[in-house]
């Protein structure tokens, strides 16, 4: 039988994004039916090292399952990056009798917490909480879906404007290194080009595909690319190169930037935060360490954190596809 667990901490860490908060009041709640205690350690990593702690109980997380962003802060921590700041995050947990950890982030947060756990064996659990859904284990992240809500609606809203001067629009989105954000928010914006770092367009082929459009009648366009992607040292260089090599249209640029990260989380997040809260604390109840809550088959699954940051998530190519015969 594994030790009784008497209190769990929770932290976010990272960049923030919708959901977070959901998750946070999940955990707390669990923590209460289970009838143990539940501390909050404010500004991640950075208050774990200062013993920035809070106890928290069912009613100190009411009212925040709607919000964006998150009530304990998060914060990056060059401190905790070396054993010394680590042992004082040890010693903080010890002094604060917190004998488990759900860490709320992405890879860099799921990296602190799995060093965490080999270097002193504290039993830890991450959930996935970044909008780029980058994490491999769950097939959606904390904050995607919102995340791709916000980017249609804004597609939504400057197609009228491409439309009503005859523009184009290249539309950057976030995503790091993946473009999940930019295949499904482009298909879903009716957008004629997705540029994504898993797929190389190529600049030529990009132009050719827009004079295409251009002759079979389409007086605007959008194009969706993401942050990652290689075709141009930056969304800017696209539209130069756009500017000399096609005439015929206004081009223009939007950068959406973090207003992708915040707002009020959609349902299916707040469910899925909500899933994912109870799972995480139920399996540090049950005795497990070192793993991340995850989406999988429509379950709760456990991916070990080790799997969870060294894995790439794929492109889905039946996306990909429908995106190919949806800019014809």
């Amino acid at each position: 039988m594994p030790k009784k667990i008497k209190k769990i901490g929770v932290l976010t860490s990272g960049g923030d994004s919708p959901g977070m908060n959901a998750a946070i009041r999940s955990v707390v709640r669990t923590c209460a039916y289970h009838n143990i205690e539940c501390a909050g350690v404010y500004r991640g990593f950075e208050g774990l090292i200062e013993g920035d702690f809070k106890l928290m109980d069912a009613r100190s997380v009411k009212g925040i399952i709607n919000k964006g962003g998150t009530i304990l802060k998060t914060a990056r921590s060059k401190e905790f990056r070396t054993k010394e700041g680590r042992q004082k995050a040890f010693d903080k947990l010890n002094q604060a009798e917190i004998e488990g950890l759900v860490v709320v982030g992405g890879d860099g947060s799921f990296n602190g917490a799995m060093i965490l756990n080999k270097e002193f064996g504290f039993p830890v659990m991450g959930i996935p909480g970044t909008i780029d859904n980058d994490i491999v284990g769950t097939t959606h992240t904390l904050g995607f879906d919102t995340a791709l809500n916000t980017v249609v609606d804004a597609i939504d809203k400057i197609r009228d404007t491409a439309s009503s001067h005859n523009r184009l629009f290249f539309i950057e989105v976030m995503g790091r290194d993946v473009g999940h954000i930019a295949l499904n928010a482009g298909i879903a914006g009716g957008a004629e080009e997705i540029l994504i770092p898993e797929e190389d367009l190529g600049l030529d082929r990009l132009v050719e595909s827009l004079k295409r459009s251009r002759k079979s009648g389409k007086s605007s366009s959008i194009v969706i690319v993401a942050e990652g992607d290689k075709i141009g040292k930056n969304i800017f260089e696209l539209k130069d190169y756009v500017d000399e090599n096609m005439e015929g249209y206004d081009v223009r640029v939007s950068v959406l930037g973090h207003m992708q990260r915040g707002g009020s989380p959609s349902c299916f997040d707040r469910v899925l935060a909500s899933r994912m809260g109870v799972k995480a604390v139920e399996s540090l109840l049950e005795g497990k360490s070192n793993y991340m809550v995850g989406l999988q088959n429509g379950k709760m699954e456990l991916t070990h954190l080790d799997n969870a940051i060294k894995g790439k998530t794929k492109i889905n190519l039946e996306l990909l596809r429908v995106s190919d015969i949806m800019s014809t």
